[in-house]
């Protein structure tokens, strides 16, 4: 069996944002999934996915001031500056972590570990919505 689709995120301010709960909030067609996996895909250049600790928010916070200080905003060799400061770090930032995640099903539910969740990795300081096409693959 497949599943594709797609679900909005709500706009979020610039940061590491547990996104878990969300993303299971609209996919009700996990629970007849006894065996597969579940494809998650950002389909923006300035924001990411990743999956880390969800337990402590620190965690989520230093990873936030980690990655402003590897990748700095107004950096002189920056070129592309057409939306602002924060706009070439987000693409640099984006493709270092990565635009999307496999996570296996078991039993009609996520397969991650007790302390893992799914992270939206947002780089600009004033987003909009965030779109994410959800792929599913199992029986």
């Amino acid at each position: 069996m497949w599943i594709q689709k797609q679900i909005t995120l709500k706009p979020r301010s610039r940061g590491f944002h547990l996104i878990t709960a969300e993303i299971l909030q609209q996919l009700s067609e996990l629970k007849n999934i006894q065996v597969g996996m579940l494809n998650i895909f950002i389909q923006h250049t300035s924001a990411a996915l990743t999956i880390n600790e969800n337990a402590d928010p620190t965690v989520r916070e230093d990873f936030e001031n980690h990655f402003n200080r590897s990748v700095p905003e107004n950096h002189p060799s920056y070129r592309h500056r057409d939306e602002g400061p924060d706009d070439l770090p987000a693409h640099i930032k984006a493709s270092l972590l990565g635009c999307s995640l496999n996570i296996p099903l078991i039993d009609g539910r996520l397969g991650l570990g007790t302390w893992q969740g799914i992270y939206l990795c947002e780089h600009r300081n004033d987003a909009a919505a965030r779109r994410i096409m959800i792929t599913i693959q199992g029986e």
